[in-house]
């Protein structure tokens, strides 16, 4: 019987401090989380359906990407930016290497966005989401929180599809 490959996983972050800061010490985490996945997975790995519905890692990185965007970007600072699509299927052109990229540059630009926000409760410029509704910074932090772990947790089983690696 063959060993399946590990990485060292890591525990939530020990951030127990001011509102603002657990929170993003928390999104950065599963941010972080997603990023591991895709490490060292091969480009074709990567692209690959590991379900019937089609998603894959590098999918789920676009989405993810895509929705930075949209919930810091386009609703919250209201940023003249085209309207995020949040699909995950992957055009030809679609690497991994610049979907990686892209990923890192949304959330280095929302994290300049919560930077600058010094209240919690400041409502987004432009209503957003199913309802169509103004949030808050607080609601738009706690629901990417829940975005980024669900898919990062989608992520973990494609990976472990894909070439056996497990854990962080």
């Amino acid at each position: 019987m063959t060993e399946t490959p590990t990485r060292v996983d890591t525990g939530p972050p020990g951030a127990d401090a001011d509102e603002k800061t657990t929170l993003v010490a928390f999104l950065d985490y599963v941010r972080e989380a997603v990023l591991a996945k895709a490490a060292g997975l091969a480009e074709a790995q990567g692209a690959a359906a590991g379900v019937p519905s089609g998603t894959s890692v590098l999918g789920l990185v676009k989405h993810l990407t895509a929705a930075e965007v949209y919930w810091f970007g386009w609703a919250f600072e209201g940023a003249d930016v085209p309207h995020p699509d949040f699909g995950m299927e992957l055009a030809a052109t679609d690497g991994a290497t610049d979907l990686l990229a892209a990923y890192r540059a949304a959330v280095a630009r929302s994290d300049d966005i919560i930077g600058r926000c010094d209240d919690l409760g400041r409502r987004s410029a432009r209503p957003a989401g199913k309802d169509d509704a103004a949030r808050s910074l607080r609601w738009i932090l706690v629901h990417m929180i829940e975005e980024t772990a669900r898919h990062a947790g989608h992520a973990d089983i494609l990976r472990e599809q894909a070439d056996g690696v497990t854990g962080r």
